[in-house]
Formats: structure tokens, C-alpha cells, sequence
């Protein structure tokens, strides 16, 4: 048996995935992670690996994270594809009715959505393209030579060229959504379409059923007296009130057919001659006549443009508040988790930011010289046969703040802390510890510059040195601070592997993340 799953599921998709974010019962996330990924595939950065999807792999995103940054609400918005207004581009214009037999005659998209039908100016205003010049002469429409500025709430020409175009602007991109949700390949549509002021006017100038545009498909001929104009001619279908303005030039055929009154209720109409008194020639024309989308033009935003795409945005910046993301060392992966836990109890997590590593307050001398190589590992003897194992995230010479993690490659390592290759994971993964026993010790052996160990002593999330206060991010417990988030909690909903980016101290990322449904 023949079926679809319509587009407007995938529009209902994006709206309720969007509210689910501003449920207070959930949170996502936006993370980083895998500092080390030449260790993984030695070309990573030349070409990065598709990520993989399945429980395993989702392990390892986890060992691998290195913080997250929590989205809400006003960080996600509905996007459609950009398509930015551009002197001599043929765009095709809105249509009800393409499909896979009435396919876009610009684009040949077997759908509205898929097809041109839609521009951004150069001062993010969006329109739509009602008419493109279509006529029995150039079935494909024109070029577009005029760009659409105005703000006037009824369709109209954008310029005096005479291109043909008819647009219908809907919408401004305000210019903070721009710096969140512009990208080279999306644009966003406004949040709260139906309940907004901002869009009140063009929402409310929407008419059910509406006829704005009825294009020539064939001129006819010997229709009556040249040089005529009729007004009046009713459009006749399952709506009323809609009229159009005919013109016969001067060899009796249609030259232009304007609509004069919208009038409502329409799903289909048809030109009624007869009742305007026009003559049926020896060859009739014929008319398409456009149907507005469910409500009229601008009615619902989504709906009328597609926006069953997602856009996730979350700014990645270093501060002495809360350093969870680390400098001086790389990542090579982004992602998204739903629901992740706080590390003690069930609760799900809310805090703005969270580290996903281990961290050791290290004292001893020269702290402040010591360098620790990044990806390097660093052993502790937490007791006796027991060996705690991690690599180097980032180390603060600062504060003395070693920021490490553990995957399950460590549990590869002898008890000596010699690397074996091709691992057994035969061996136990121990945590770190301010608090070692039996024969374990507070021991750290930096990559240069003399042996540092744990700060016991210290309990805390700052420090002050030299007058000045330094946040660490992170609670620390004789010297040591678990992950702020329980890994392998949560769902992990989006992964991209890309190449390594370098962070500093001076430098901010803009995460965007599109989901597509």
C-alpha cells in the first residue's frame, strides 16, 4: 500500500524539539572533546572519520569529553536553507501545488520547500517570491533584477525595471539572531510566530484561502474588441469574493491579468469569463490561479517556509569565573547530549557549564614552572598495586590545576605505568586520590622541572595568589575534582568528528550545530 510521511511531520518534529528545550524538566548540552585525535587515526586532521553510531562508540565520546556548555531556550531557533536575493537569478515562485508531475520549472524540486521560492535581502529582510515573470512566453520565468527592500504588508514590484517580479515580504532577521543563528548555509525564522508583536502585522494581514497571484498560461485569441480592459472578473472555486483586472491588447488576446480583490475560503478557482462579459474567442485562455498556503501568506512561518531544520548555538569562550574550557590544547569533536546527570544523585544537570575531566590541585616547588606535555600521561601510585593512569588536558601554571582524562586505553597500562601496545584492558582503571593508601602516594611527575604531588590540604573552588583570586570551575576535594557531569548519563544526539582546533586564552568559538527532521 502506497503512503507518505508528509513534510509537516518533520516541521512538527523541529517545533516540538524546540520546545523541549525550553521544558525546565530537560537540559541539553553542547560538548568538546577528544583532545588527542592523531592518537586515534594518524591522517584525522587531513580526513576526520564519519562518527559512529552505537553504544560502544557513545562510551567513548563520554571518555573523551572534555566540558559542556549548556543551551536553552533562546539559543535554538527553527532555520530554513539561506537563499540570499542576488541581481539576475531566476528564482522560481511560490506555488501550492508542485510534486514529483509539477516539478519547479527553476530548480525542477518536486516540492515547495526544495525550491527557490524564497529570498534574504541585504538587510536580512525575507520575501517571497509571488511572481516571477511567468507568461506563456517565458515559462520559466526572468531574471530578477530588482531587490525587494519594502516593508508594505501587500505583495508588490520590488524596482522600475519591469523584470515581472512580485514579492511578498514576511519577516526581518533581528541582529541578534544573526549573530546566533546566521550561517552560510541557514538563516533563521522568527521564535513565536503566532504569538509575537513583532510579527503581528503581517501575521494578522493574512487572509484563509486568499488569492494573490494568477499567472497567463495561454493568451487565447480573437477575444472581442482589442484594447479592452475588464474589471470585476470573478474568480470562481470553493472561496468568494476573489476578483481579477483582464486585459485584451490590441491583436484580442490577454496581455495581463491582475488580481483585484484576495477575497477567502479558496483551495482552487478558475476565471469566469461569461459573468464579466468577455468574449470566448476561437482559442480560450487559460489561467493558473495560485492558492495562498493554509491561513494566507504569513499566517504560520513555519509551515510556509519549512522549518523542520534546528539550530543549536552555544559560545565556547575561556574566563577566570569558570576555565572549563580548557587553553592551550585542542579539540576534534562537538556533540550534543539530552539530559545528562549531575555527577551525585539522579538529578539531571543545569549548571551553565560542567567539566567532564579530572582535575589535581598540584603543589610542591616550582608548580609554576613546571609544563606537563598535552596527550602525555601522568601516573599516580594510588596504593599498593593499584596505579591511577590519565592523559594531559591542560595544565594552569597559575594555579597549579592539572586537567586530565581517562579512557579505557589507561587500563592498558602495567602496573609500573608502562605503556603496553594493543592493550588487553586487562587491568583495573583507578581513580586519582588525595587521600592514598598503603603504599600509594601524592606523587605527580611533570613532562619537565621537578616532582610536584596533590594538594592534600586544599578544599576548594579558588585561590588566591598574590592577591589576585583564580575560580577553578570546579570543587576540589583534598586536592582532587571529580567531573562535574556522571558520564555515560544522558543521550548523546549529535556527533561531528572535524579537525583538531587549537584553543588560546584570546579566542572564542561559535558552535552551530544544525539538526535536520
Amino acid at each position: 500500500m502506497a503512503a507518505i510521511i508528509t513534510d509537516q511531520v518533520r516541521i512538527l518534529n523541529a517545533k516540538n524539539f524546540v520546545a523541549g528545550i525550553a521544558n525546565a524538566s530537560n537540559s541539553y548540552y553542547s560538548f568538546v572533546g577528544l583532545p588527542n585525535p592523531t592518537d586515534y587515526l594518524s591522517t584525522w586532521n587531513d580526513s576526520p572519520p564519519a562518527p559512529k553510531d552505537n553504544f560502544d562508540q557513545e562510551n567513548d565520546y563520554w571518555n573523551t569529553m572534555i566540558a559542556l556548555k549548556r543551551i536553552n531556550s533562546t539559543d535554538v531557533r527553527q532555520v530554513v536553507p539561506r537563499r540570499s536575493w542576488s541581481s539576475g537569478t531566476t528564482y522560481d515562485m511560490y506555488r501550492h501545488d508542485y510534486s514529483r508531475s509539477n516539478t519547479a520549472p527553476v530548480s525542477g524540486s518536486t516540492n515547495l520547500y526544495n525550491s527557490n521560492f524564497y529570498v534574504l535581502n541585504s538587510d536580512y529582510r525575507v520575501y517571497i517570491c509571488l511572481q516571477n515573470g511567468t507568461n506563456p512566453e517565458n515559462t520559466l520565468g526572468r531574471p530578477s533584477l530588482d531587490e525587494p527592500t519594502f516593508t508594505d504588508l501587500e505583495p508588490k514590484a520590488a524596482g522600475t525595471s519591469g523584470d515581472g517580479y512580485i514579492w511578498k515580504y514576511l519577516y526581518t532577521i533581528k541582529p541578534a539572531d544573526i549573530t546566533k543563528f546566521d550561517s552560510t548555509d541557514f538563516m533563521p525564522v522568527p521564535t513565536d510566530w503566532s504569538t509575537s508583536n513583532d510579527t503581528s502585522l503581517v501575521r494578522e494581514n493574512a487572509v484563509d484561502g486568499s488569492v494573490k497571484i494568477v499567472t497567463i498560461t495561454n493568451r487565447g485569441a480573437d477575444l472581442g474588441t482589442a484594447n479592452q480592459t475588464y474589471t470585476g472578473v470573478p474568480i470562481r472555486g470553493d472561496g468568494t469574493g476573489a476578483t481579477c483586472t483582464v486585459t485584451i491588447d490590441g491583436d484580442s488576446k490577454i496581455s495581463e491579468v491582475s488580481v483585484s480583490a484576495q477575497g477567502s475560503g479558496y483551495t482552487f478557482g478558475t476565471l469566469d469569463f461569461e459573468a464579466a462579459g468577455i468574449p470566448a474567442g476561437t482559442t480560450r485562455p487559460t489561467f493558473d490561479v495560485i492558492i495562498t498556503p493554509q491561513g494566507g501568506h504569513g499566517a504560520d512561518i513555519y509551515r510556509e517556509l519549512g522549518a523542520y531544520s534546528v539550530l543549536m548555538y552555544s559560545r565556547i569562550e575561556s574566563d577566570n569565573e569558570n576555565p572549563d574550557f580548557i587553553t592551550g590544547n585542542q579539540f576534534a569533536r562537538i556533540g550534543i547530549v539530552e539530559n545528562p546527570l549531575s555527577p551525585a544523585g539522579g538529578s539531571v544537570l543545569t549548571a551553565d557549564k560542567a567539566s567532564a575531566v579530572v582535575a589535581l590541585k598540584l603543589t610542591g616547588v616550582g608548580y609554576s614552572e613546571a609544563t606537563f606535555t598535552s596527550d602525555s600521561f601522568v601516573i599516580q601510585t594510588v596504593g599498593t598495586g593499584a596505579t591511577a593512569v590519565g592523559r594531559v588536558v591542560n595544565y594552569d601554571q597559575n594555579t597549579g590545576v592539572l586537567k586530565l582524562w581517562q579512557d579505557r586505553s589507561v587500563a592498558g597500562f602495567t602496573s609500573t605505568g608502562i605503556g603496553i601496545t594493543n592493550p588487553t584492558y586487562g587491568y583495573e582503571l583507578q581513580e586519582f586520590t588525595g587521600s592514598p593508601s598503603g603504599t600509594g602516594s601524592l606523587a605527580i611527575t611533570p613532562s619537565t622541572g621537578l616532582p610536584l604531588s596533590i594538594d592534600s590540604a586544599f578544599s576548594d573552588n579558588k585561590t588566591t595568589i598574590n592577591n589576585r583570586t583564580y575560580y577553578l570551575g570546579m570543587d576540589f576535594t583534598t586536592g582532587v575534582a571529580s567531573p562535574e557531569v556522571r558520564q555515560h548519563s544522558g543521550n548523546i544526539i549529535y556527533v561531528d568528528n572535524r579537525p583538531s582546533i587549537t584553543r588560546s586564552s584570546n579566542q572564542k568559538e561559535d558552535i552551530k550545530v544544525i539538526l535536520q527532521f
